[in-house]
């Protein structure tokens, strides 16, 4: 036996001593971004004291090499030093990539520059990071407002609907850190359910031609994006806590990074909102406090050639209804909206009672992605949200905790991207979607159910080429496909299945005839395109001029289509309608932009033609068990919007600017020949800025704000009986409120301490002279004022 082991050794040495290391590694080194060759470059094997750098070409050559594994250090400046296990066979050749400009790409990030616009060829306004920062109390909406261009659907002071260009709910896309929000945007009075302060900026798209996120965008996109984190061994973050004097509240939040240079990373962020009963300058709004809870984590491996992101997010919000818009009969109806004060005012309190609204909106997203050589960049995304709202009405007996309407949303989405590079001059944008939508509204509210059960199915695809025609000049076309196909299961009235002629329409979908109810099984499919052309063309370094044709393809919401009863928080009977078919809209958009640091501007004129445009206006008055409401219908007409939006700033001294914004939208119906109810007024900001860097960031700005009377307007007005009298009154819910002038006031100044902290104080302002007014766009100006003198102090800590 030991024999044979000295045999053995002595052929295992005779071979070792035979091996051939004349063997060579050869290659070259390049830039990961782009092919380029990478000179200077180092290249070490572990173990040995063999190096080589490479040449003018990024060549190299390692010599005397033996058929064996191998572990090659490669390192550049400005690079991230890379590892490599290389297996030596023969001579062997190698290409070994490298992240180049790493450092530089940085420090980008770090200013805050980092972002990629979404479209070639529309405008985009931006909100920066401090400037999200003073709405840290408030909502998106109110972020938004401070954009020309955008106004807000209102329900009361607390829910803000963000409207671009007069056009709001299901024709604005809302995308939250990579997640298109499904969360009942259909109604009115639902606000968005995103935490302003988890985004690290806003930007807004006026327009479809975003195509990669829906083609639907009839109005625009809303894209609100997480601060980016940078590639390196730091720990920091922020606090931010606000006290406001209106609704006597607070609100506070605080979010914390932390990152690894080997490209790691974590947040963690919650905020917490509560304030009071609002207050008009002469009188409390009762029942319009606010209570907001939101959370949201963020893990994730940040590397140029791949990479991946868990995320997740909680919103909890507990909202008040006026107190005042729920009456009695209609007698109280005319009184109310005939009253200059409301016909209810308690007493302050922090306490939400009915009618209020209760919403938790969960969503959870994965995101993975690599680049490919040659190809591109490839993401997949899964997302899923679950949308609970409840609604409570004023009830009574045992039903009195009890909602009134209770919908759940699920909401499942899968997502294929690619961004590549076709070649030096053109890019390439193109995806493709599934989306799988289930909506349960509760039966046991013991209440008719406004939106029914249903499930919805969406399949999407699209393609965008972008390409450089000279150093001046950007083209881009792009189209999108979409299918939907919606299984409904909903309980009609008899009567109302009768009245709408749908006995006689839809005998196909009846399932089940009861006494006074008919059980219905909708199955409807819609093919939607999608498209955009245009370009943009740089005079100089100052001037560009942005050009671009939009068609997007909207189907009927759930709401539109199927709204048959009460809604609580609305306080208003809606009414929808089975037959209505898609939206086509058709937007023409030009924008004249000049970016200079002393005077700078845009004009951006635009007209909007939209083919089966829905609406939804007032018809009469309806006694209920609950009392008497508005009745609100929907229907189907061609409107055409036209309008433009002005900015404009100024340095006419050192550390003093001046700025203007200016926004008009016109919208008309063209089948009766009249004016669109809902149209924004003609508004107008005026702004004096004054900036000192050189004295802790000073910042002290007055602002004026002019919003004209609407003065074009449908009639709307109907007359209501009134038994306690026997006559008939005219209920005037179509004369827009007067025009009103609003001074509002914000300042900050920052203070180092230590190093690496900095604490921000801030003082607002808002109706600075206590104006009462009331806004044509507050769906609740028929019983109240808005808001009035509001001081809002604001502590930021950075760490």
């Amino acid at each position: 036996m030991r024999l044979y082991a000295l045999i053995i050794l002595l052929f295992s040495s005779i071979t070792s001593i035979s091996q051939n290391c004349n063997y060579t590694l050869s290659g070259t080194v390049v830039d990961l971004h782009d092919s380029s060759v990478l000179l200077g470059a180092t290249l070490i094997v572990a173990g040995t004291e063999q190096a080589v750098q490479t040449d003018l070409e990024g060549k190299f050559t390692l010599v005397g090499l033996c058929e064996n594994t191998y572990s090659i250090q490669v390192s550049h400046p400005y690079c991230l030093t890379e590892g490599y296990t290389i297996k030596v066979i023969g001579n062997t050749t190698k290409i070994f990539r490298l992240e180049h400009h790493l450092e530089e790409l940085n420090e980008v990030i770090l200013k805050g520059k980092a972002n990629r616009n979404k479209t070639n060829t529309l405008f985009e306004n931006k909100v920066s990071k401090e400037e999200l920062e003073r709405f840290s109390s408030g909502s998106l909406g109110d972020a938004l407002n401070s954009l020309s261009g955008v106004s807000s659907l209102n329900t009361g002071n607390t829910v803000v609907k963000p409207m671009i260009n007069g056009l709001h709910s299901s024709r604005v896309i809302i995308v939250n850190n990579g997640v298109r929000m499904e969360d009942q945007e259909w109604g009115a009075e639902h606000a968005p359910n995103v935490d302003v302060n988890a985004a690290g900026n806003l930007t807004l798209i006026k327009g479809a031609g975003a195509l990669q996120y829906g083609g639907d965008a009839v109005g625009g996109v809303i894209v609100a994006e997480a601060s980016k984190v940078t590639v390196k061994d730091s720990l920091y973050g922020k606090s931010i806590l606000s006290a406001a004097s209106n609704g006597r509240g607070s609100s506070v939040t605080s979010q914390l990074t932390k990152s690894y240079q080997n490209g790691w990373y974590g947040t963690a962020q919650g905020t917490v909102k509560r304030f009071g009963d609002f207050e008009a300058p002469d009188y409390v709004l009762s029942n319009t406090g606010i209570f907001e809870r939101n959370a949201s984590l963020r893990i994730g491996l940040n590397r140029f050639d791949y990479g991946m992101e868990a995320y997740y997010s909680l919103f909890k919000n507990d909202i008040g209804i006026l107190r005042a818009s729920h009456l009695g009969g209609a007698q109280d109806q005319v009184r109310a909206i005939n009253s200059d004060r409301p016909l209810i005012i308690r007493d302050f309190t922090y306490n939400i009672t009915e009618p209020n609204q209760d919403v938790i909106h969960h969503l959870a997203r994965l995101r993975v992605f690599k680049r490919f050589v040659g190809l591109g960049k490839i993401s997949l995304q899964y997302d899923y949200q679950r949308n609970n709202r409840l609604e409570f009405d004023i009830r009574r007996g045992d039903d009195a905790d009890k909602a009134s309407l209770d919908l759940r949303l699920d909401t499942h989405t899968l997502m294929l991207d690619l961004d590549g590079v076709l070649n030096h001059k053109s890019n390439l944008k193109s995806g493709m979607m599934a989306r799988y939508q289930n909506n349960f509204a509760n039966p046991n509210t013991g209440v008719r159910r406004l939106i029914p059960d249903f499930d919805k199915y969406d399949l999407g695809v699209y393609g965008i080429v972008d390409y450089r025609l000279d150093k001046n000049l950007i083209l881009e076309v792009g189209a999108r496909f979409d299918y939907t196909f919606m299984d409904v299961f909903k309980f009609y009235r008899t009567s109302f299945w009768e009245s709408r002629g749908y006995d006689e329409q839809f005998t196909n979908i009846v399932v089940k005839e009861l006494d006074n109810q008919i059980l219905t099984n909708p199955q409807l499919n819609y093919y939607n395109a999608s498209a955009t052309a245009g370009g943009t063309y740089a005079f100089d370094d100052e001037y560009k001029l942005f050009f671009n044709y939009s068609l997007a393809s909207r189907a009927p919401n759930p709401s539109e289509l199927f709204s048959e009863g009460l809604h609580h928080s609305a306080s208003r009977i809606e009414l929808g309608d089975l037959r209505f078919r898609h939206e086509v809209s058709n937007k023409l958009a030009l924008t004249l932009q000049r970016e200079n640091s002393t005077f700078g501007f845009s004009i951006n004129p635009y007209i909007n033609s939209i083919s089966d445009f829905i609406v939804i206006e007032p018809t009469e008055i309806q006694q209920t068990v609950r009392g008497s409401f508005q009745v609100w219908e929907y229907r189907q007409i061609n409107a055409r919007l036209l309008g433009v939006d002005v900015d404009a700033s100024y340095t006419f001294v050192t550390n003093f600017r001046f700025d203007h914004q200016f926004s008009l939208v016109k919208g008309y119906d063209r089948n009766r020949k009249e004016a669109l109810i809902n149209m924004p007024s003609v508004n107008t900001k005026n702004g004096l800025v004054y900036q000192n860097t050189e004295y802790h960031n000073l910042r002290l700005a007055l602002e004026s704000q002019y919003v004209f009377s609407q003065n074009e307007f449908p009639d709307n007005n109907f007359e209501v009986f009134v038994p306690e009298t026997q006559t008939f009154e005219v209920v005037d819910v179509s004369t827009p409120p007067d025009a009103y002038h609003l001074l509002n006031f914000s300042s900050n100044i920052d203070f180092n301490i230590g190093k690496k902290s900095k604490l921000t104080l801030g003082l607002t302002i808002d109706n600075l002279m206590n104006t009462s007014y009331r806004n044509y766009l507050n769906r609740l100006r028929y019983y109240a004022d808005d808001l009035g003198r509001n001081l809002l102090l604001n502590f930021k800590y950075k760490y």
